[in-house]
């Protein structure tokens, strides 16, 4: 397909309407993350077939694809024709004409929530302790239960002392379960402030009677002031008991009452995912990752409650659309969605009875990991060729995985192109057309969306190892490791600040602390009243 032109002026237009929307930015992360327009969702090409169709549902969405000059946005465009999708534009000239129009420019990741966080911690005024006050307190024997709000990946990595995992979600769930007596400080951290101040921020919102404080600047803060984490630690939680859920259906029935939040049955909710096509709807899972996949709404993507706020951009393309939240009753659902509707989103709703309620109706679950097969892939296995692991002849083996798997693992000889410029530089590496390529990812899924990238615009023998690396190892084949011979920027994985060092962790907290005056209001993030932005939302119908 050939997409439309948007040029800066119609997008600053556009970004102010209220209508549906996506604006996608097609680079790799560590692009992103140096500068892209607020609010831009990050969708590398490479995950566009994979990750496009839960984002965007409605084939209709207007959606503005960019990046640095509009040539990766170009190439991109036909693969959301493929994808069915009617309304594509490109941002003529990319961000660099998005400057030279004078436009702001955002820098970091997940900006939004970020923002939001830093206006939440100044407007609540949320109780802080620093790192060096609450080592002494710890060493004094103070009676105080810990949180890591995080991911329990992150926990694990590294946390305070004596640290229970809680990502934020499960607060309300489950902190009755590590609380013994009401006039227990109760200390909330991640690794740096957003989290630490939600977290301590929804609890507050439970009316709890404890002392509850916000770790300032979190582990990096911890460590910055000479102090050492623990690592490897694995405290999770009892199972919520009856007292716990009873008092999480309490709260969570106030908080909907006071946010407008609607409950919605599962014959709403699924009537409206019957339309998704022609609306866009986001089924958002706030659970843990076993009970998800112990089974899960069919459609509803996994986006713990504490992540699905601290990354709005990344799990919420088109604003104006309709966001399901789910869990195995409401309790964590409502407290998600209260921090949602706080952001702007104007249509946010809840599965009353959750899981259970939609089971109960008659209606299937789905479990395991979603695993479905990219968009586009079974055409692609139609017409490229498949080669099984053995000699590899004189073909030119191209990898595109991501360059931290290419470097962990891959064919002898061959050279790394991210799929995402896979045209931009292959001539460097196979200059005639006629020259046979082999493409391989990890598995041959990628490589095979690769290959027929690369047969549609003239290397008619583009092959693909069939089950890629995995099955080169399954037959006993040696694989190189190492930065090999990689072609272009390896831009796709970004380091967090805590792995780059002291002068990283420092400024990024200084980054942080100063999003309130970030260039763009957070104000604006903030409805008058929950609601507010777009109007109280009613039940899907």
């Amino acid at each position: 397909m050939t997409p439309g032109a948007i040029s800066p002026e119609q997008l600053a237009t556009l970004l102010q309407q209220r209508t549906p929307y996506a604006l996608l930015d097609v680079r790799e992360r560590a692009a992103f993350e140096r500068g892209h327009i607020f609010r831009a969702t990050p969708l590398p090409r490479r995950l566009l077939e994979s990750r496009l169709p839960g984002l965007v549902t409605a084939s209709a969405t207007l959606i503005v694809l960019y990046d640095d000059d509009g040539r990766i946005s170009t190439l991109a465009a036909p693969t959301l024709g493929d994808l069915g999708y009617t309304e594509v534009f490109v941002l003529t000239g990319g961000l660099d004409a998005w400057r030279g129009a004078g436009r702001p420019v955002v820098q970091g990741l997940n900006v939004p929530s970020k923002v939001f966080g830093e206006h939440v911690l100044h407007d609540r005024k949320t109780p802080e302790i620093t790192p060096l006050e609450l080592s002494a307190r710890m060493a004094e024997g103070q009676d105080m239960v810990i949180v890591d709000t995080r991911t329990p990946e992150e926990y694990h990595r590294g946390c305070l002392p004596g640290a229970w995992s809680m990502p934020g979600g499960e607060l309300i769930l489950r902190i009755g379960e590590v609380v013994a007596r009401p006039d227990q400080t109760i200390v909330v951290h991640c690794g740096g402030r957003t989290r630490s101040y939600l977290g301590a921020e929804s609890l507050r919102r439970m009316g709890l009677p404890n002392p509850i404080v916000a770790v300032k600047n979190g582990t990096m803060g911890w460590q910055l002031d000479g102090l050492e984490l623990e690592r490897g630690a694995s405290r999770w939680p009892p199972a919520p008991s009856e007292a716990s859920r009873a008092r999480a259906l309490d709260v969570a029935a106030r908080v909907a009452a006071e946010d407008g939040t609607p409950l919605v049955s599962p014959d709403a909710v699924a009537e409206r995912w019957s339309h998704r096509d022609r609306e866009n709807v986001s089924l958002l899972d706030v659970r843990t990752r076993e009970e998800y996949e112990a089974g899960h709404v069919p459609g509803s993507v996994w986006a713990p409650g504490g992540q699905a706020v601290q990354a709005t951009d990344e799990y919420v393309a088109v604003r104006a659309g309709w966001i399901v939240l789910i869990c195995d009753g409401f309790g964590r659902s409502i407290m998600t969605a209260g921090w949602l509707k706080r952001m702007g989103f104007p249509h946010v709703a809840v599965l009353e009875g959750g899981v259970p309620a939609w089971e109960r109706s008659g209606r299937p679950l789905e479990s395991g990991p979603p695993a479905p097969a990219p968009g586009g892939y079974e055409a692609a296995r139609r017409v490229v060729e498949r080669v099984a692991p053995g000699p590899l002849g004189d073909d030119v083996v191209v990898s595109v995985d991501p360059s931290d798997v290419y470097q962990r693992g891959h064919l002898p000889g061959a050279v790394w192109i991210g799929r995402g410029r896979l045209e931009l530089h292959i001539a460097e590496v196979a200059p005639d057309p006629a020259r046979r390529v082999l493409l391989t990812c990890a598995d041959g899924v990628q490589s095979t969306l690769a290959a027929a990238t690369l047969r549609r615009v003239g290397y008619a023998a583009a092959r693909v190892l069939d089950g890629g690396v995995a099955a080169w190892r399954a037959a006993g084949l040696p694989v190189e490791t190492g930065p090999g011979a990689m072609r272009g920027e390896a831009d796709d994985v970004v380091q967090k600040p805590y792995e780059r060092g002291r002068a990283a962790m420092e400024a990024y907290l200084r980054w942080e602390e100063a999003l309130d005056s970030h260039g763009v209001s957070p104000h604006a993030l903030l409805p008058e009243r929950p609601g507010a932005a777009g109007g109280a939302p009613g039940a899907p119908r």
